[in-house]
């Protein structure tokens, strides 16, 4: 398998993080206007979990022998779907902080 990387592509990144190329935030569309944090979360747990899953189907088929599957896509997708859970438990850990801190918190 060949593996090339690609070029870092700015203008890309900025309209996925639904920025403008000058860093200024994209008019809401009518698909972004009811988007919360709820929402968001939910899809990134969604990419997670879909990582991980794709990172079990390659090792299972390196250990059945698959030709046509190989173990430096096999290690790279372990390491996409390890970071992907990593960040998700930081990011649980500081909502549970920020909770915490909120509950105690004298009124």
């Amino acid at each position: 398998m060949d593996l090339k990387l690609k070029p870092f592509d700015f203008a890309q990144a900025a309209a996925r993080a639904g920025l403008g190329v000058n860093g200024q935030p994209l008019a809401k569309t009518r698909e972004t206007a009811g988007a919360s944090f709820g929402d968001a979360m939910a899809q990134a747990m969604r990419g997670v979990s879909a990582s991980q899953r794709e990172a079990s189907r390659l090792q299972r088929e390196v250990q059945l022998d698959n030709p046509t599957v190989s173990l430096e896509e096999t290690m790279i997708a372990m390491q996409k779907a390890q970071l992907g859970f990593q960040a998700t438990l930081q990011v649980r850990n500081r909502l549970v902080s920020a909770y915490s801190e909120i509950m105690n918190m004298q009124v």
